[in-house]
């Protein structure tokens, strides 16, 4: 069960945490909550979770700490946590949280545009797997600029017929003052630049540190501190920092613990048994998720160009995964290679296959 059902049954209640954090953080900052307060008390919380993991479990393997890793460790908490997150915080206050969503599948593409002339990535056009990346790219920012520029008529889906009356309240209050179909979308954008930049750093990180969950605490409490000292110079007024009403403090809460310390572990969980791969690609389930809540939740309308521009998106994002899985596959050997006009009997079916466990059991090994 754990090879097969169990990973994919924490995939999607991952993406339905991640799912419910866009509707509720979206509630919370309609209620009149600053994005850049909601961040701080995100980290905060994030960090207070993340720390005791960090102290039992690696206490006796943590390695000792340099000043080029905790440079490197405070880099990551201002790309993948400061700048990401308000970024992100700030755009969907301004949009929706299925524009949110269908921009933040951007990742993968723009973190290749910037890891080729890195030298971390190749492109590769002469072979399939090379060409299909550049293409999911090339799909991916055209998906982007439609989905930011043009909108169109609105898709005939009906109306919801659940009315949460907080929702509603809120909604109704200020759907007119929150939504900026020009700075939400650009903030998205910055925060998936910003996102990929910090994949390429913890890359390193990553070798130079191995303590994943000290790691991690020190980089939500290097942004807990980074975010407090943004807000109070956008706003100083200690009434800001209220978590009244209670959906705030669910929201900062929720986000801070369930999407970032739980969704750590579950997704690290799912990395050493399925790899990066399978993690990412269920990326596009939330996408579809938070369009349902949204509209049955926040009566958010689609229009015709949300869904023209997710649908390229989610295409360019399969289609770089895709060249990625293409290229990470181990060139075959001359003696693994298959005649096809050879026949097998079952003693060499059974050899072939004893030989492949071994390979990966050898290679599971060693990383």
């Amino acid at each position: 069960m754990a090879g097969g059902f169990l990973p994919f049954l924490t995939m999607v209640i991952l993406q339905l945490g991640y799912a419910g954090m866009n509707i509720v953080s979206k509630l919370a900052m309609d209620s009149g909550m600053n994005p850049f307060v909601h961040v701080a008390y995100r980290q905060l919380f994030a960090t207070l979770s993340i720390a005791p993991f960090a102290y039992f479990l690696e206490r006796e393997t943590r390695p000792r700490l340099t000043f080029s890793i905790i440079f490197h460790i405070f880099m990551c908490s201002v790309f993948g946590a400061t700048v990401n997150q308000i970024t992100y915080f700030v755009g969907l206050k301004n949009s929706t949280p299925t524009i949110a969503c269908a921009l933040s599948n951007l990742s993968p593409a723009v973190t290749f545009i910037l890891a080729v002339p890195l030298g971390l990535e190749s492109a590769g056009l002469r072979a399939k797997a090379g060409q299909a990346k550049v293409l999911g790219t090339v799909v991916c920012v055209g998906g982007a600029i439609l989905l930011s520029f043009y909108h169109g008529p609105v898709v005939g889906v009906g109306q919801s017929r659940i009315h949460w009356k907080f929702a509603d309240n809120l909604r109704n209050k200020t759907v007119s003052n929150h939504v900026n179909f020009v700075l939400g979308p650009f903030m998205l954008i910055v925060s998936s630049v910003s996102w990929a930049v910090w994949l390429i750093i913890q890359a390193r990180v990553g070798k130079m540190y191995a303590a994943p969950y000290s790691s991690s605490a020190l980089t939500c409490f290097m942004a807990s501190i980074q975010c407090a000292i943004i807000g109070f110079c956008f706003d100083h007024h200690l009434s800001a920092w209220s978590l009244y009403p209670a959906i705030r403090a669910v929201s900062s809460i929720y986000a801070g613990i369930v999407c970032t310390a739980l969704a750590f572990c579950l997704m690290s969980w799912c990395i050493e048994r399925k790899g990066p791969l399978y993690v990412s690609v269920f990326s596009p389930l939330l996408l579809v998720i938070v369009a349902i809540l949204s509209w049955a939740i926040l009566q958010e309308k689609l229009y015709i160009g949300m869904v023209i521009g997710s649908t390229l998106i989610v295409m360019g994002l399969y289609c770089v995964l895709w060249g990625k899985n293409e290229e990470m596959k181990p060139t075959k050997t001359p003696d693994q290679e298959v005649d096809s006009g050879k026949q097998f009997t079952m003693e060499d079916l059974e050899l072939q296959l004893f030989k492949k466990s071994n390979t990966s059991a050898g290679t599971n090994g060693e990383n």
